[in-house]
């Protein structure tokens, strides 16, 4: 049969991520409880699943394609035969990936086969672009993703011996689904990539989730904050450089110290939001998710929202 096992994907897992520091670990375990969370505030079918966002790499060319690509989750003992009828988004995900396509940004739903019983590599994607008036036809992935340069020289993406028995199962076929797709991409093009936590659909605009662990800093200008790494600061700038109705938004789950890790509340903050109140002066934050320093935009407390079901059904 045409599965995989939850053994096989964590082994793959193990090859494919080059450190699972307590910071990206955090990281993952914080996107499973939001999506716990918006499921008991009654907001489950509002959220996307995870993805990326690749743009094209090269002197001249450097961000002129911009896709975004959104896995099926390949779930362990389920048959994905090669040939099968392939699954079809949401509704939901075609409503985000039309918010995408109105901001020049073409978005994408992979749907996985499976050529050889618990062998991931036997793994392959077609891919569907949505968000366009007409249904459009799977076409090969990642052959049919255009505006990118092929890769000239073999990069051996699956080269680390990272321990992961840490991800807990549940949050295993999310992750593996993603890492496969990614990889899949890069071993054929060059480009620059960055994940997606998750899309919020709103009443009438759509809105990227950056979702971190945080506990509250402190100092006498910015009084209490949570910091936000410069980097994904920089992307959530390049959706709202987008316009159009393609938002934002920075969620924090505050846990009390770094040691417990027992959770405070649940906060968030829309980038239109964020980028008036953050601090012009980034300070020095904690391990970054390659394991080095980081550097974080400070963003006042205060002007954070509560989490919870009145304050999501007004966006």
């Amino acid at each position: 049969m045409s599965t995989l096992s939850v053994t096989s994907m964590r082994a793959y897992l193990r090859r494919s991520i080059a450190s699972l520091n307590q910071n990206k670990l955090r990281g993952l375990l914080a996107e499973i409880e939001l999506r716990n969370c918006l499921h008991r505030l009654g907001f489950e079918d509002r959220v996307s699943p995870g993805g990326w966002i690749a743009r094209s790499e090269g002197a001249r060319t450097f961000g002129q394609s911009t896709v975004v690509l959104f896995p099926e989750t390949i779930e362990p003992g389920q048959t994905y035969e090669v040939g099968r009828a392939l699954s079809q988004p949401s509704h939901g995900l075609h409503a985000i990936c039309a918010t995408f396509h109105q901001s020049g940004i073409d978005a994408y739903f992979c749907a996985g086969a499976i050529g050889v019983a618990d062998d991931p590599n036997s793994l392959s994607w077609q891919v569907v672009q949505l968000g366009l008036p007409m249904e459009q036809p799977y076409q090969p992935y990642p052959a049919s993703i255009v505006g990118f340069r092929p890769r000239q020289r073999r990069h051996n993406f699956l080269r680390y011996d990272t321990e992961t028995g840490q991800i807990p199962d549940a949050a295993v076929p999310a992750e593996f689904s993603k890492e496969h797709l990614r990889i899949t991409l890069q071993d054929q093009v060059l480009s620059e990539i960055s994940d997606i936590d998750g899309i919020f659909y709103g009443n009438q605009v759509a809105y990227p989730l950056e979702i971190k662990e945080k506990t509250i800093a402190s100092d006498n200008r910015v009084g209490d904050y949570f910091g936000l790494d410069l980097g994904p600061f920089v992307k959530l700038a390049f959706y709202a450089a987008k316009r159009g109705n393609l938002h934002s938004i920075f969620i924090v789950r505050e846990i009390n110290n770094v040691e417990d890790r027992r959770l405070v509340a649940w906060w968030f903050i829309p980038f239109d939001k964020l980028a008036q109140c953050a601090s012009w002066n980034p300070r020095a934050g904690g391990r970054n998710m390659m394991g080095g320093g980081s550097t974080v935009v400070p963003i006042p407390k205060s002007e954070f929202l509560p989490l919870d079901a009145t304050t999501l059904a007004l966006l």
